[in-house]
């Protein structure tokens, strides 16, 4: 068997876990958030329970765990809390993100009771709005009237709101602290250090030079939508003069060895950084949970801690995002999962690739 599953706390399951068995933990944790107003959101992890995580995970080994951008300090404290080193933080962008922002121009002509005069109607992408104000969930395009404010004090305060959409999660990089160098340690445990070779960000089209490997893997993701892409706009330095790096999304001529090696391709400064594309796929199998991450997204997470034949740890394993992208890096998986909706839906998506990936 290359995973096992537990509907269970997972305080309980890991107090039952032996010291220094685990590879690594790459983890989408609640928030504290009550999202969606669900229960299990109502508060990020508790330093007992990273506690035990620490304790099950190997000297070096690495957790890499997701938080909301507001309750991520809130999150990051208790895993440090517990004893582990905070070596860094990856930024994960996307475009699907929603506002949850209450328009005032519209909420002090409601207090007034003044009604809205509707002047045209307007097109959203990524979110659904309503004349309550409220929001509707999904990933697909919206149309809503547009009104004009009634009243003297709404047309002053009409285009004010009060949140900005979300387009990132931060995901904190945590190691459980070496007893001996970082050499020894990999040698002893396989664990210490991270992958750089194998999630290195592809360079397509361009001419390699020689052991050119691709970039550096750097600490932003991205999903490759039209909204965070053109957050990187295309340089208009046009073409590199061959001697030093012309703007940040032109072409650069990094520095290997004292040599100037120059790179012939161009484009968006999106191209510096991995890119995760969530597809259809990623809601297969009945798979409703509400923060499902793209496979491709946790399958690099988990190729950038996890020694070769590791066993990854997911204390939080929701509908088995994290489970099935280790078992298609070949690594084994142990999920933990107190909700018995999402534990059957991850217990189906994952059974029929343990047989397949055995």
């Amino acid at each position: 068997m290359k995973i096992n599953l537990f509907n269970d706390d997972c305080l309980n399951v890991l107090k039952t876990m032996k010291d220094n068995s685990i590879d690594s933990c790459v983890t989408d944790p609640p928030y504290g958030l009550s999202f969606m107003n669900k229960s299990w959101d109502y508060d990020v992890p508790k330093t007992e329970i990273w506690k035990e995580v620490y304790r099950v995970l190997k000297p070096g080994a690495h957790i890499l765990a997701f938080f909301g951008s507001r309750t991520y300090h809130r999150g990051v404290v208790q895993i440090e809390d517990a004893g582990f080193e905070i070596r860094d933080q990856i930024m994960w962008l996307y475009g699907s993100g929603f506002p949850k922002s209450h328009n005032i121009g519209k909420a002090i002509d409601k207090e007034a009771g003044a009604q809205r005069k509707v002047i045209g109607n307007n097109k959203n992408f990524g979110v659904t709005r309503k004349e309550d104000g409220k929001n509707s969930f999904g990933d697909y395009k919206g149309e809503w009237e547009l009104t004009e404010p009634a009243t003297e004090a709404a047309k002053q305060w009409d285009g004010w709101g009060t949140a900005l959409k979300p387009a990132h999660e931060p995901i904190v990089v945590a190691r459980k602290p070496i007893t001996q160098t970082v050499a020894k340690n990999v040698l002893e445990y396989g664990t210490g250090a991270i992958n750089i070779d194998e999630c290195r960000v592809e360079t397509k089209g361009m001419k390699l030079v020689e052991n050119e490997l691709g970039r550096w893997p750097a600490n932003v993701i991205h999903d490759g939508s039209d909204e965070v892409v053109s957050k990187f706009p295309n340089s208009k330095s046009g073409k590199s003069n061959g001697n030093a790096q012309v703007g940040i999304t032109g072409n650069v001529t990094p520095m290997r060895r004292g040599t100037l090696i120059p790179r012939n391709d161009s484009g968006s400064a999106s191209r510096f950084f991995y890119c995760a594309k969530a597809s259809k796929s990623d809601r297969e199998d009945g798979n409703n949970h509400p923060t499902v991450k793209p496979t491709d997204l946790m399958k690099y997470l988990c190729r950038l801690v996890t020694p070769p034949n590791g066993i990854v740890l997911d204390p939080f394993m929701g509908s088995g995002s994290t489970g099935k992208a280790a078992l298609q890096e070949g690594f084994k998986f142990v999920g933990i999962e107190m909700n018995k909706e999402y534990y059957e839906i991850a217990q189906n998506r994952l059974s029929s690739l343990d047989n397949f990936f055995e």
